[in-house]
């Protein structure tokens, strides 16, 4: 008889998920540092699904071996950085409770008032995928060891009226470090990365000649990413990174090169044209081209001609 599937565990606070596993109540009730070295994970809790209301960072230092974040794995070989977002799941793996490093918990509420609550969306990293965590380079780890560290000794000074201030400035500091080495890593991997941005314009070229649009609609970027087995948000960061586009940008490109072969090696109506491409209505596509081309396709049909 087969076992019944283990219930996700749900923490709404920072305290909760200390409790839970077996640690000390957190400094702060926003915000929580957890050093492996010195407070490992409880293990009753080994393969159990959590889904957590906060932001974690996890911070591998030497950790050779695979750890379980949301529903893939991620390879940390000579340790690095991983992001969550709130409201995702965490899987603790038999490894998670045995090496060195760093978790670091700050709830929404933390930086709510301070423009870091706008703009932590702009740090793409936490919507990345498990695969796309960040490899950290000797020099990068000092870095980060320091950074996390002095949240460390803030959290461990009594809380005055300037705390809050100190650590929300510590942790944005934190996210422009990772910020800076994944472009780093972008620019050290082009060759591997090229070859991505590659496989996507095969794609998309396939797409289009295939007909396809036609019945499914014009490409999507999730569409596309799902195709390269990477997240939506890392293709567009990396993308931007190393062309300058995103990945709506590159899709609209291919697809202006398609029409642009089509109107001037067919006889087909603009309206015939839009529907092959996948626009539901031609006005859209005529709007698109004369973004793209300072031209209708009209004019573009005409000057070529």
């Amino acid at each position: 008889m087969k076992a019944p599937a283990q219930q996700t565990l749900v923490f709404k606070s920072i305290s909760e998920l200390m409790q839970s596993s077996g640690l000390p109540k957190p400094l702060h009730p926003l915000v929580a540092l957890v050093n492996y070295n010195q407070t490992p994970m409880n293990r009753e809790y080994v393969g159990r699904n959590f889904l957590i209301d906060f932001y974690k960072i996890s911070f591998k230092k030497n950790f050779k071996g695979q750890v379980k974040y949301g529903q893939g794995y991620y390879d940390f070989e000579e340790g690095g950085l991983a992001f969550l977002a709130p409201n995702q799941l965490v899987t603790m793996s038999a490894e998670e409770t045995n090496n060195e490093g760093y978790a670091l918990y700050f709830h929404a509420d933390l930086i709510r008032n301070y423009p870091l609550g706008k703009n932590i969306q702009l740090y793409g990293f936490f919507s990345y995928a498990v695969t796309e965590a960040l490899f950290l380079s000797d020099k990068e780890k000092q870095v980060i060891s320091g950074l996390l560290e002095n949240i460390a000794l803030e959290l461990n000074n009594n809380i005055d009226p300037f705390s809050q201030d100190v650590l929300v400035s510590q942790i944005e500091l934190l996210l422009n470090h990772s910020d800076r080495f994944y472009n780093r890593q972008f620019i050290t991997r082009k060759a591997v990365y090229h070859d991505l941005i590659g496989k996507m314009d095969v794609y998309l070229a396939e797409r289009f000649a295939s007909g396809e649009s036609t019945i499914n609609g014009l490409p999507t970027v999730q569409e596309v990413a799902d195709h390269l087995q990477v997240s939506a948000r890392y293709l567009t960061d990396l993308l931007k990174s190393l062309t300058g586009l995103s990945t709506q940008q590159r899709i609209h490109n291919q697809l202006m090169e398609k029409a642009k072969n089509i109107l001037s090696t067919s006889d087909l109506s603009i309206a015939e044209i839009a529907y092959q491409l996948g626009f539901e209505h031609p006005q859209s596509f005529n709007r698109l081209f004369k973004q793209n081309t300072s031209l209708s396709p009209n004019a573009f049909r005409q000057s070529f001609n």
